[in-house]
């Protein structure tokens, strides 16, 4: 695997290097998986399908200089610091599902060569001892696949709490609590700082560098402005006459959002920290355009399979939560 190596030290902001996975999956022409890994100044990150007020405490966020970013990727929010490290894998295997859990499986081995008894959680997530250590989540572009995640070595966890709930002192600081009994830090775990465990990881996984220059960084740079628009941050979400919302096993948290008129589906956009494997839009939200809300319209209207679109997700799941919920 291929380590890409930026020419310089300098921390920049979170959507440079969500640009730079898409610069090496589109315009970097290797045919070995890449791999490479970033620290940022204290910053939220929340998913594709997620509305930032519902999921983002702006006001705590901005008090505390906690910066926030959209990803293109589905699932939660995650917050990151210079105590954490994020890593990014991308390859040219197109089957997201596979892709994902040969990545999670790969963290796991690694995390069991330096002595830690680490492992999946079936979803999203790596453990040590039960509790959460590392966060990811995945998406898909024409040729490749991109899988990025968090690896807790130590955090802030007033800011990690703080930034996703009430900033409520007493409330930060029960949360605070509550969290640090579901969550492992490396530090606990290790006697290497962050920077050797860096170290380690990138000796595992990669055999040779890229080093990108100036023209590169130009590039992703290019790609960048996308992630700082308020369009792509904070989306289109108008209101809507009906909402229905629920969490599905091993899919996660949805909110379907329509406007009906006469039973009829005129608009449709669906919310949540699911993982997108296939084109929402496409192959989900135009079907039901049009469509009349019955459990037999439905079926009609959409594909057989919807772990195609959103993994892990039924018809006959997405179908109740719409219908029953």
């Amino acid at each position: 695997m291929v380590y890409i190596a930026l020419p310089d030290e300098e921390v920049r902001r979170l959507s440079f290097y969500l640009a730079m996975e898409e610069y090496v999956a589109r315009r970097l022409n290797t045919a070995d998986d890449c791999f490479f890994m970033w620290q940022v100044r204290p910053t939220v990150i929340f998913g594709r399908n997620q509305l930032i007020e519902a999921e983002v405490n702006l006001e705590f966020c901005r008090k505390n200089g906690i910066e926030t970013y959209r990803r293109k990727s589905g699932g939660g929010c995650v917050y990151a610091d210079m105590s954490n490290v994020m890593f990014s894998y991308i390859t040219r295997d197109e089957e997201v599902n596979f892709t994902f859990n040969r990545y999670i499986n790969m963290i796991a081995l690694t995390l069991c060569k330096l002595g830690i008894e680490a492992g999946s959680s079936g979803r999203n997530d790596i453990l040590i001892d039960g509790k959460k250590v590392s966060g990811n989540a995945f998406y898909h572009i024409p040729g490749h696949s991109i899988v990025h995640g968090t690896m807790l070595y130590d955090t802030c966890m007033e800011n990690m709490v703080g930034s996703i709930t009430p900033s409520d002192e007493k409330l930060v600081s029960k949360g605070v609590k509550s969290v640090r009994q579901h969550i492992a830090l490396l530090k606990d775990y290790v006697d290497i700082s962050l920077d050797e465990f860096k170290a380690f990881v990138r000796r595992n996984l990669c055999d040779r560098e890229v080093m990108l220059n100036a023209d590169d960084i130009a590039e992703i740079e290019e790609i960048e402005r996308e992630y700082l628009t308020d369009e792509f941050i904070y989306g289109n979400n108008p209101r809507y006459s009906l909402v229905r919302k629920g969490r599905i096993d091993g899919v996660g948290e949805m909110e379907v959002r329509m406007e009906v008129k006469n039973r009829v589906i005129k608009a449709i956009n669906i919310v949540g920290d699911f993982f997108l494997v296939g084109d929402l839009d496409s192959q989900l939200l135009k079907r039901l355009k049009g469509v009349e809300l019955t459990r037999e319209s439905l079926e009609k209207a959409l594909p057989e399979r919807l772990d195609d679109v959103v993994r892990n997700l039924s018809r006959n799941e997405f179908i109740e939560l719409i219908i029953d919920n």
